[in-house]
């Protein structure tokens, strides 16, 4: 498709990912910019109970086994806490993803690597404090992580750098809910504030790309939309491919970790709200085309997440059902 952009000044610039690496070249570096400055560097360790940790069975031979009734942790909370560090632990992956799309000079590169590094905090203290509580059976989280991280990762968004952009704008935003809802659930006000410091840089996160995505609906109005578009449609969260994942991800739906509902008022609409994705005018039959089958998706995903909202609601009464007997 062929797109008119001032900002190129060509009558008719063909958008290729190249061009738009380049036009955007500019936004990242103000992004980078606000972002740097409203960003506080934090301690890992300072939010991990080291003196609640003790020995593991293995070179120690006061080594303690692991027991579930050693943590405060509940049960969802330890499900959403091991499929939320084992998605941190892909990191690598996630790097080479990003920095193949976006480079590794100028303002993007500098971005690639400070996003790491920032989401590098994120698994090193999550992983301190599940073994410092006891939150988890280490010798599990261990086989999974090594099972999870020899799959690798390749994005569902790698053929193109606008659905990279517009999934990560919602990706980051969801895993900044994920982590909030997994802290409200876990049952320790320590998890709870630990959870919380990382949500707060999954949300600067979120508006870094947020921000990056409004700039290129500026720029490439229709294909910005296909992309959105499509990211909506197929969208799924980086940890899809670990060990029991479609389990542990039914379990966090029901307990109100993460599900349709969630998906649908806390992370796609904010973010479609907040850049008048559906109001957007002046657009292509190709854009208009993908803007109105966004507009029937979200339609059609808010009755489906009704649907589970009144299976819920159900199950929740004949638990109390059961419970009151």
């Amino acid at each position: 498709m062929t797109i008119t952009s001032p900002h190129l000044g060509s009558p008719s610039a063909a958008w290729t990912d190249a061009r738009l690496l380049y036009a955007l070249e500019e936004v990242v570096e103000t992004e980078l910019n606000r972002h740097l400055k409203v960003a506080k560097d934090w301690m890992p360790h300072e939010y991990v109970p080291f003196s609640d940790a003790r020995n593991f069975p293995g070179i120690f031979e006061d080594g303690e086994a692991w027991d579930k009734e050693q943590s405060k942790v509940t049960e969802i909370g330890r499900i959403a806490l091991v499929v939320n560090l084992l998605t941190e632990d892909n990191l690598p992956s996630y790097h080479h993803e990003i920095a193949s799309l976006f480079g590794r000079n100028g303002a993007w590169g500098t971005w690639v690597h400070r996003w790491t590094a920032e989401e590098g905090r994120h698994g090193i203290v999550m992983r301190d404090y599940l073994l410092a509580s006891r939150a988890v059976d280490p010798d599990k989280l261990e086989a999974f992580r090594m099972a999870h991280m020899s799959e690798g990762f390749e994005s569902d968004n790698r053929h193109s750098m606008l659905h990279s952009v517009a999934y990560v704008a919602f990706q980051e935003l969801a895993t900044r809910i994920s982590h909030r809802n997994t802290g409200h659930q876990s049952g320790d006000p320590v998890c709870d504030r630990m959870l919380a410091r990382i949500a707060t840089d999954e949300n600067l996160h979120m508006v870094f790309y947020r921000n990056l995505l409004k700039a290129a609906f500026e720029l490439a109005p229709d294909l910005t939309m296909q992309a959105v578009r499509d990211v909506v449609v197929n969208f799924r969260m980086p940890g899809h491919g670990m060990p029991g994942f479609e389990r542990a991800a039914a379990q966090m739906a029901i307990g109100e970790v993460y599900n349709m509902r969630i998906h649908h008022d806390d992370v796609l609409q904010p973010v479609l709200r907040h850049l008048r994705v559906l109001e957007i005018d002046g657009l292509g039959p190709e854009g208009l085309q993908a803007q109105e089958e966004l507009g029937l998706f979200m339609r059609g995903l808010d009755a489906e997440a009704s649907k589970f909202d009144e299976k819920l609601a159900a199950r929740k009464a004949r638990m109390a059902a059961r419970a009151a007997r």
